[in-house]
């Protein structure tokens, strides 16, 4: 058995805990440069704001219905998580993390009343972080994610499905018809794995909704779409196909991109964007114990703006693995210098780093230079730790390269973020105050 416990519209909710003023009204969360909307509120899927919409073409809602548009506060919504998870972990014995909102937690062991405990676990999680859940348990991965989405629609559109199943749905527990109808009820587009292309397929071939693919013959599934699917199937026929990944690998690559705040056609920000993006994944490469061996730059215009287009990439090569934000931040301006061509305007750049590999994997090389011609390669591992210790402790980007340049408003090349609130749980300055 699993359950999924997973936030309500999770970036507004954390808003929320903060601005109680905000609840009950239309509420959305935009994208980095304030681009498009990532998170709405229940009452701003009313007024019909779709996920994505561009902020531009919705703004006029903001006089017209009351809309607010906050921008994106990614350290708030990513500490908030942290203490979600923690909570959602005493649900059950395991736990996989699979998203900043959505959790998955193994079940087997548990004994007694399912829906009686993960009520508990949910009036826990909104009493000590404000942050309201619905959770959906199952036999599988792929059903309780499909029973997550019925708790949550038969909470917020009353009368969809069976009271009962509101913010905790267990569809272990229903009766076989009453499965059966729910099931019927829900579109073939709601399953996990089934995206907008797979689904008008299926609907072209008259399956419908859940419960036409749950009795679709497996190997048909097989051969006229594809395995994943045929997974998907057998998961919604009872059969666990995914299990439980409460320790995932390492990433195999590691990438921070940023869209810029306006274009860039000179290139001395370019280079201050990329260090500082180069900065940001070392972190990363060193959280999960590995080194890399190549660095990819890459930056691009904007397809959407007219003039001439630009798009380039170039592979850096380091001489060693190495997790050294210094090396890695001089890789990257190299990178940029190389193919940097004036008169374009970027809107975008970024660095992937590649080819990674443990960290206890030792390089060792020939002599081939001259003895008074090598480069003593320094050990900068203790300040690299102390660094990671600073940004954790004071905020990111308290200590960085030199190379990525003035902090704060004065980065030039900086994301537009004209709408963001405090950093109310990380940054001292920003934590509220209560007075009697």
């Amino acid at each position: 058995m699993y359950a999924l416990v997973d936030g309500n519209n999770f970036y507004v909710s954390c808003e929320r805990v903060f601005r109680p003023s905000l609840n009950g009204r239309p509420v959305i969360v935009l994208s980095n440069n304030d681009g498009c909307a990532i998170a709405r509120s229940n009452e701003a899927k009313a007024l019909g704001v779709a996920m994505g919409a561009p902020w531009f073409k919705i703004k006029h809602l903001e006089q017209d219905a009351g809309l607010v548009a906050l921008s994106a506060n990614f350290t708030l919504y990513g500490d908030m998580s942290d203490r979600m998870m923690s909570l959602a972990a005493g649900l059950g014995p395991t736990q996989e993390i699979y998203s900043i909102d959505e959790s998955f937690i193994g079940l087997q062991g548990v004994r007694g009343d399912l829906v009686g405990r993960a009520h508990k676990v949910r009036s826990r999680i909104l009493q000590w972080t404000g942050i309201p859940t619905c959770i959906g348990i199952a036999p599988t991965k792929t059903l309780a994610k499909l029973a997550n989405h019925i708790g949550k629609t038969a909470e917020r559109k009353p009368g969809s499905y069976p009271e009962q199943l509101a913010q905790v749905c267990n569809l272990a527990a229903l009766p076989a018809q009453d499965l059966d109808e729910v099931l019927q009820a829900t579109a073939v587009g709601e399953v996990w794995g089934v995206g907008p292309r797979i689904a008008k397929q299926l609907k072209e071939g008259g399956i419908h909704n859940v419960l036409d693919l749950t009795r679709m013959d497996t190997a048909t599934i097989r051969r006229g779409w594809s395995v994943m699917l045929e997974r998907t199937v057998r998961e919604l026929q009872g059969q666990s196909c995914i299990q439980l990944d409460d320790a995932p690998g390492p990433k195999q690559q590691i990438a921070c991109t940023r869209s810029f705040g306006k274009p860039m056609h000179e290139l001395a920000p370019l280079v201050e964007a990329v260090s500082e993006f180069a900065g940001r994944a070392a972190e990363k490469l060193r959280k999960q114990n590995c080194l890399a061996t190549e660095l990819l730059v890459f930056m691009h215009t904007s397809p959407h703006r007219p003039g001439a287009q630009c798009s380039r990439s170039v592979v850096v090569p380091l001489r060693r693995p190495t997790d050294d934000t210094l090396a890695l931040a001089q890789a990257a301006a190299d990178g940029m210098r190389y193919m940097y061509v004036p008169g374009y305007r970027f809107i975008k750049a970024g660095v992937i780093l590649v080819d990674l590999q443990p960290a206890s994997v030792m390089q060792r090389e020939l002599d081939l230079e001259p003895a008074d011609a090598q480069e003593v390669p320094r050990d900068r591992s203790r300040l690299m730790v102390t660094m990671d210790a600073i940004n954790v402790r004071y905020g990111k980007g308290t200590v960085h390269a030199a190379a990525t340049g003035k902090t704060g408003q004065q980065r030039v090349w900086g994301m537009k973020q004209e709408r963001r609130t405090p950093q109310y749980t990380t940054r001292l300055e920003d934590v509220p105050v209560v007075r009697a």
